[in-house]
């Protein structure tokens, strides 16, 4: 496919993907997707592409919903042994060959998954919580000291 530059462009159905859709919220819907297959001016040959979608991940903050925008990029080199992997310049990633045939979504989903953010939350997340609120804090803290009897002892001692 690389000789002749074969382009895909489509639609890959989240629910396709159990691994990418064991992070979401649900497994509705669909990224956008553009690979490409070429070789470079080295030879290699080469797979890009990019991915973008919407996605429905647990926010950490509140625990409810919240809407993921995902923008994944693909620039992997085709690979046959870890030898010609390790040797491959930095500017490509490497696609290990392990059968004749590359199955393209294993790969889409692969990136996808590492384009998901570690902590998804909302930008504008308001968290309820069971302490009470900042004026009840700030109460607390005004509480006697319980060592200022001991400050007045050691006054009354001085003074005598």
């Amino acid at each position: 496919m690389a000789e002749r530059e074969v382009k895909f462009k489509g639609l890959a159905k989240i629910a396709d993907m159990p691994r990418f859709a064991s992070f979401l919220v649900d497994d509705s819907g669909s990224i956008d997707a553009e690979v490409e297959f070429a070789k470079d001016e080295q030879g290699l040959r080469v797979l890009s592409g990019r991915m973008s979608g919407s996605v429905s991940m647990t926010c950490q903050r509140c625990l409810e919903p919240v809407s993921i925008a995902l923008q994944a990029t693909l620039n992997l080199a085709v690979v046959l042994t870890e030898e010609q992997a390790e040797n491959l310049t930095r500017s490509y990633d490497p696609l290990l060959m392990e059968t004749d045939e590359i199955e393209l979504l294993p790969v889409i989903e692969d990136e996808l998954i590492l384009s998901l953010p570690l902590v998804p939350y909302h930008n504008d997340c308001s968290i309820k919580t069971s302490y009470g609120d900042v004026e009840t804090a700030r109460t607390q803290d005004e509480k006697p000291n319980p060592f200022s009897v001991l400050a007045q002892l050691k006054e009354k001692a001085n003074k005598s």
